[in-house]
């Protein structure tokens, strides 16, 4: 019953039965069997097809508010003795982190906990956050503004400049006056909600909005615009960086940020992996 359970939540949470069964590790059919047995036991409709995508009926979005705290428990009853026994740090990380300089910093801590082993996931921050809150992952590194996430625990690790990627890699200087526009991130990115406000003030004007950093960056090398990146991705697709403009110097910069459950932040793997994470950036910056 609770992997039906389970398998409700996460079609909740991803919407589609095609992304359920990719995240889940099975089939489609045997994601439509689970929900089908849920709706036989509890002999209601729990969730309904909208186009391509699948939401819950009223019956489904009940049971799924009930049993989302019950099963974070569960998954956290064990999870002290899991983690001494494997050895194991289960950590979500935003993309533009992961394909960055996260790599190299990752590397640097996990050699002085050899002992410790890292299973690394990468997604967008309200993905990785929604995992962490669910049990999924330990910990997460990622971006923006906590403000939103009170139920977190979250600790800001370090602020990235973010800069400007001149458009087709030519010479160009902030603008005296008027905006000045770009391609940059959409508005659901946890960066983006952090500083959008900070954007305004710079007279800068996201005119073209795109679901990665490194999209961005990309297009504005090929020459379709100026980009709005973190300097690591700049950095990463090997920008020079006198072409650059780095508005880190104008204070715009995205928060990357340390966060766990409350329950698991004290976990002695879990604050060592917090302490060296913290000298290690802190040497990098």
């Amino acid at each position: 019953m609770i992997e039906n359970l389970e398998t409700l939540l996460t079609l909740a949470r991803t919407g589609t039965m095609m992304e359920a069964s990719t995240e889940l590790r099975i089939t489609q059919s045997a994601v439509s069997k689970r929900i089908s047995t849920l709706e036989r036991y509890y002999e209601r409709k729990l969730i309904q097809k909208k186009g391509r995508r699948v939401e819950l009926t009223q019956h489904g979005q009940r049971l799924v508010d009930k049993i989302s705290p019950v099963l974070s428990e569960l998954r956290d009853l064990f999870i002290d003795e899991v983690v001494s026994a494997k050895g194991e740090l289960i950590i979500g990380v935003s993309d533009a982190i992961l394909s960055s300089w996260g790599p190299e910093v990752f590397h640097s801590v996990q050699k002085q906990i050899p002992d410790v082993n890292f299973v690394f996931h990468t997604h967008r921050t309200p993905v990785v956050l929604d995992r962490i809150r669910s049990g999924e992952f330990m910990v997460g590194v990622c971006t923006g503004s906590d403000t939103l996430d009170t139920d977190l625990q979250s600790e800001v690790l370090t602020k990235e400049p973010m800069v400007i990627v001149p458009s087709g890699l030519k010479p160009l200087k902030f603008p005296k006056k008027g905006e000045l526009g770009v391609i940059s991130i959409e508005s659901y990115s946890g960066a983006w909600r952090s500083f959008q406000d900070e954007v305004q003030k710079l007279r800068i004007k996201r005119e073209v909005s795109l679901e990665s950093f490194f999209s961005v960056a990309q297009m504005a090398i090929a020459g379709f615009g100026h980009g709005m990146v973190p300097i690591g991705v700049a950095r990463t697709l090997k920008v020079p960086e006198e072409l650059m403009i780095n508005l880190g110097r104008k204070g715009l910069h995205r928060p990357v940020r340390f966060v766990a459950r409350k329950s698991t932040y004290s976990l002695p793997i879990v604050a060592n992996f917090y302490q060296l994470l913290t000298t290690e950036l802190e040497a990098n910056s």
